[in-house]
């Protein structure tokens, strides 16, 4: 299914694809980065794939129609991107720059007792946030069912759509990213001493 042939198609003015993007898309700015880094796990990546949504929005916004839920709409475009993105570098070999991480080793202002803890550092800082941290874990598909339903609050129909599956795929993947997101914070709860182990 093509979001972007879903809807006829109508000619706007300079002036009301202004209006459209100022009134309808623009407010939702904050929950789609969110919901672009929940996917991704990197503050560049988020804001690129949020720019390549609104370029995209703007491109086709012939086909966006006023009135109806344009965060679901954004959503979907976003949603695709990620996969698109995903699909290709998935695809290319993994790239490292080896000069700049040898200049980088090389330099005076290397502190080799920092680089050596950065993983360290990296984990105490994800614990702050448990729920968070549990949420990340899950396999993309789940991750994005909890994101849509319980962050942004879609209700069942339009996350179909967004996601392109039928309503009983929606309700059993959140039926089953749920049971494993507090399965996850269980084994959590557990190690941390708040439940008793059985």
């Amino acid at each position: 299914m093509n979001l972007m042939s879903e809807a006829p198609k109508r000619q706007y003015s300079e002036a009301e694809k202004a209006k459209v993007f100022d009134g309808e898309f623009f407010p939702h700015i904050d929950s789609m980065y969110n919901f672009a880094y929940r996917l991704t796990f990197d503050e560049d990546d988020a804001k690129d794939l949020v720019q390549e949504t609104y370029l995209k929005a703007f491109r086709f916004i012939e086909s966006f129609q006023e009135g109806t839920n344009a965060k679901a709409w954004l959503f979907r475009i976003l949603k695709n991107s990620f996969i698109n993105d995903f699909r290709k570098k998935s695809k290319e070999p993994a790239k490292v720059d080896y000069q700049e991480v040898e200049s980088y080793y090389n330099s005076d202002d290397v502190d080799k007792a920092i680089t050596t803890d950065l993983r360290i550092d990296m984990l105490k800082d994800m614990m702050g946030d448990e729920v968070s941290t549990a949420l990340n874990t899950l396999d993309v598909d789940f991750r994005t069912v909890i994101i849509l339903c319980d962050l942004e609050g879609f209700k069942y129909d339009e996350m179909a759509r967004i996601l392109d599956i039928p309503i009983g795929t929606v309700r059993s993947r959140l039926h089953r990213a749920r049971n494993l997101l507090r399965e996850k914070l269980r084994m959590y709860a557990k190690t941390m001493g708040y439940i008793k182990k059985s």
